[in-house]
């Protein structure tokens, strides 16, 4: 048998492989450069290379915040703190009517003009400086919606001239009821009864009571020029407003 010696076929190039070859070493190459370029941002995320670097932090400076010291104020060791309670108004005897300087009438007739009609008495004693005339209406003449749901009293204060004057006082006290009446009213605060008009409501419904309220006309100052006159109320809707009309006889 011959001896034959069989070598190897010479491979051949090829450019499909050396092609495949190239773009696999391209493809590692890029996934190396990418894993170098993450890791880099992620180590300084302050590089220049980070597309998108955070936002610089605001510097911070230490401040001093001023606290507020409260002074605290010694009062000196002679004042001492006082009150005045003012007593409330005592009730005069229904006797020291005789010793009024002033005479009152009453009747049944409203009063509808700022014409005084009191009539001032005469004696040795000196005359309080103004009078008053009341009088008993029915309220519906002023409150004609409330029908006779109502109880109360109203006038208003004339000059010795006859025209009207504001700002005066006008104290109601007394109790009516069981229950004690204390008002201080102003005159002008009710115009429907004249420029220097007042009104108080008592009572949602009339009431009867003797001489238990009582009404005294005040200057700006507190002063009387009455004296405390004592007055009547009706239980009756033709007699629940009590007209009182005062007039400065000096």
């Amino acid at each position: 048998m011959d001896n034959f010696d069989l070598k190897p076929d010479p491979k051949k190039f090829s450019w499909k492989s050396t092609v495949w070859n190239i773009l696999t070493l391209v493809v590692v190459l890029g996934i190396c450069f990418v894993a170098y370029f993450f890791l880099n941002i992620f180590i300084n995320p302050h590089t220049p290379s980070n597309p998108f670097p955070p936002a610089a932090l605001p510097t911070l400076y230490k401040t001093v915040t001023p606290t507020n010291t409260l002074a605290v104020l010694t009062l000196e060791s002679t004042w001492t703190p006082t009150s005045t309670i003012k007593p409330p108004p005592t009730r005069t005897i229904a006797s020291t009517w005789t010793l009024l300087p002033q005479l009152v009438t009453q009747s049944a007739t409203p009063v509808a003009s700022d014409t005084p009609t009191g009539t001032i008495a005469t004696g040795t004693a000196t005359p309080m400086p103004a009078s008053a005339n009341i009088t008993y209406i029915a309220s519906t003449d002023y409150h004609p919606d409330l029908n006779c749901n109502w109880l109360g009293v109203a006038g208003k204060v004339l000059g010795s001239d006859g025209k009207p004057v504001l700002f005066m006082e006008i104290q109601l006290g007394g109790t009516l009821d069981g229950k004690t009446i204390n008002y201080v009213i102003l005159s002008g605060n009710a115009t429907a009864y004249g420029t220097s008009g007042f009104e108080q409501v008592l009572s949602d419904h009339p009431i009867a009571s003797t001489h238990s309220l009582w009404i005294q006309l005040l200057d700006n100052t507190a002063k009387p020029l009455t004296n405390k006159i004592y007055f009547d109320t009706y239980s009756t809707c033709t007699q629940n407003l009590v007209m009182v009309v005062f007039t400065k006889n000096r």
